[in-house]
């Protein structure tokens, strides 16, 4: 059973510019693993991570480092939940997870769908 489902959009460039202007931007948004990747790869883990919170409604208080989106070996994106994201997870009884994510010109975009 469906319990949610989430789609974001990033403009590349502007992501950009904003990591660029806002020290410790990078820090706070991703996980150490994350912050090695580059700008095009960030911009669509953050839209992976901003479906992922409007597929959960949104709650208050959740930590983006709770929240890593990681590749698994046939190179399909999977997120890995941990402390307030997990718990926002479990209070909606998501179970299984369906991550996609692309890339077209300037934009990132990702797509989730929270099962039970």
């Amino acid at each position: 059973m469906i319990v949610g489902i989430g789609v974001d959009v990033v403009d590349v460039p502007r992501f950009r510019r904003q990591l660029e202007r806002t020290p410790g931007l990078r820090e706070r948004l991703f996980t150490p693993a994350e912050r090695l990747l580059n700008t095009r790869s960030l911009a669509a883990r953050f839209a992976a991570k901003e479906a992922i919170a409007k597929a959960l409604g949104a709650p208050a208080g959740m930590n983006w480092q709770d929240c890593t989106i990681s590749v698994d070996g046939a190179g399909d994106p999977y997120p890995e939940l941990t402390g307030t994201v997990a718990a926002a997870a479990r209070a909606r009884g998501v179970a299984i997870w369906h991550l996609s994510m692309s890339h077209d010109g300037d934009l990132a975009t990702a797509m989730v769908v929270a099962e039970k």
